[in-house]
């Protein structure tokens, strides 16, 4: 697999403060990275440092093997950050032209057009008389208009409504199936979780966790089943609530992986590493349970336990 980024044991300072703290990762071709962290984490600067904004204290940023600063890294890049600079007095098609032609291979501007969805009347608009979402719109055609092989979108979708967001989704998991490498961050965690194929999350200036969406929350929360109980036994008989809780927790204790086994206000709750094999010993004892479900928790759920751990050993350390 082609490596377009990579960075080795990278460190920023301010002054006594290290923004970004000895962060090392590579990023494959074609792929979708989500950068998240709460703010003051590092993502931002470790952007800024990979778009040559920024220097590096210690380590190296190499894009395509070369440092970021070279004539042909920034041709083959394109970035679409928070706040869209417009030019007074252009149309949307005059501006897009411009830009076009800063780069000795630009998309055309009717793919520029289609991709971020303006119309032959938004492209005779004054670029200053845009809306807020169709300046996002017209900052994501600039990204794209020297047809770049590595892409940064700092949060996108601000600003953008719901149909708006799913048709930018569609059109970053097209060009990924064109070759074409994305990284951005968001503060929406689910948009991460549902675009990125990778997710490398940042906390106090070094990377927390790094993986699919799917492992890092596999990794840092828990799976559970829950069910209620039928009051009576297998024979039809009435079994008092506490034998009936002594039984269950015999039989689903020492399933292998499961780390719990409570019950609250008639709903029992089993977490465990896998939640197959609870299901399986369910329906081998035949256990009296109804109302099953399972349940896996979120990114959103990963990223708040993720602070909540690095802040507490920060506390402790």
């Amino acid at each position: 697999m082609e490596h377009i980024a990579e960075l080795q044991h990278v460190t920023k300072r301010f002054g006594s403060k290290a923004a970004v703290d000895d962060v090392s990762f590579t990023i494959d071709k074609g792929s979708i990275v989500a950068v998240l962290g709460p703010n003051g984490a590092g993502k931002t600067t470790t952007i800024s440092m990979m778009l040559g904004l920024l220097e590096p204290t210690s380590g190296s940023v190499r894009l395509f093997g070369q440092t970021p600063k070279q004539p042909q890294v920034k041709q083959r890049i394109g970035a679409m950050l928070q706040d869209v600079s417009v030019i007074d007095g252009l149309k949307v098609r005059e501006v897009l032209a411009l830009i076009r032609s800063y780069y000795p291979r630009p998309m055309r501007l009717e793919e520029l057009a289609a991709l971020a969805g303006f119309t032959e009347e938004d492209l005779g608009k004054r670029a200053e008389k845009l809306s807020g979402g169709q300046k996002r719109r017209l900052g994501f055609a600039l990204a794209l208009a020297g047809n770049p092989d590595l892409l940064f979108f700092d949060e996108p979708t601000v600003g953008l409504d719901t149909p708006a967001r799913r048709s930018f989704w569609e059109q970053v998991r097209a060009l990924s199936d064109r070759g074409k490498t994305i990284l951005f961050s968001t503060h929406y965690l689910q948009e991460a979780e549902d675009a990125a194929d990778r997710v490398i999350l940042f906390n106090r200036g070094k990377i927390a966790a790094d993986g699919t969406p799917q492992a890092i929350t596999a990794q840092l929360t828990s799976r559970s089943v829950t069910f209620t109980t039928d009051t009576r036994s297998l024979e039809g008989h009435a079994l008092m609530s506490a034998d009936t809780e002594q039984h269950i927790r015999e039989r689903l204790l020492p399933v292998p992986g499961v780390h719990d086994c409570t019950c609250q206000e008639g709903r029992w709750t089993v977490t465990a590493d896998n939640t197959d094999t609870v299901l399986a010993a369910i329906f081998r004892y035949q256990l009296p349970v109804h109302d099953i479900r399972t349940q896996q928790g979120r990114l959103d759920d990963a990223f708040e336990i993720m602070i909540h751990n690095d802040d507490t050993q920060g506390a402790v350390s």
